[in-house]
């Protein structure tokens, strides 16, 4: 893959992200339920514990093992035993459709958006809006040239927008997003009342 990223906030955990689709794709996963960063900053804690982050050797891992590998302070997430779960879940998966290769999701028999969003709706733990959001995120910061993703990724994919990890080139675009966030949460907590 090409591009810097900053999503972590990390110099070392987000050359790891820039270099390894599937630990950008886990740390797509692990961004729910707990701070961006940290959720992206996750794959440089397993790769740092494994020596290195290699879909096989994660998906062939104990389960008990790896639960305990995610879960040993700092965890790699709020909840580190069921996202170790989804990981080795991830790992399997682009194993058995994708020979372990995760760009394989977006280069495999040149995709358009929408055939990518597909793609990555199958993944396990990946439900519409991640997966627009991973979109939207190929397309803003890596530049992966597939027809049609803005519109595949919907809102996300607006240009210029401050609405999720896509949108987060730095630590003020971060503030952006989280304020985004925030004012569209209280938005929905008003039309509900």
């Amino acid at each position: 893959m090409t591009g810097t990223l900053c999503l972590a906030q990390d110099a070392e955990a987000d050359k790891l992200l820039a270099e390894n689709p599937a630990a950008l794709l886990t740390g797509m996963l692990l961004d729910q339920q707990y701070p961006m960063e940290a959720a992206f900053g996750g794959p440089k804690k397993i790769a740092d514990r494994m020596g290195g982050f290699d879909v096989y050797r994660i998906a062939e891992a104990d389960p008990d093992e790896f639960k305990a590998l995610c879960s040993t302070p700092p965890a790699i997430h709020r909840y580190p035993g069921s996202m170790a779960g989804r990981i080795q879940a991830v790992c399997a998966y682009l194993i058995e459709k994708y020979d372990g290769n995760a760009a394989g999701l977006w280069t495999d028999g040149d995709p358009t958006g929408a055939e990518v969003l597909k793609r990555l709706k199958s993944l396990p733990g990946f439900g519409d809006q991640k997966a627009r959001i991973f979109l939207a995120l190929l397309g803003k910061q890596l530049g992966v040239p597939l027809a049609g993703w803005r519109d595949a990724a919907g809102s996300y994919g607006d240009e210029g927008s401050r609405r999720s990890v896509a949108d987060v080139v730095d630590a003020e675009s971060l503030m952006q997003v989280r304020e985004f966030k925030k004012q569209a949460k209280a938005a929905a907590k008003a039309s509900s009342a």
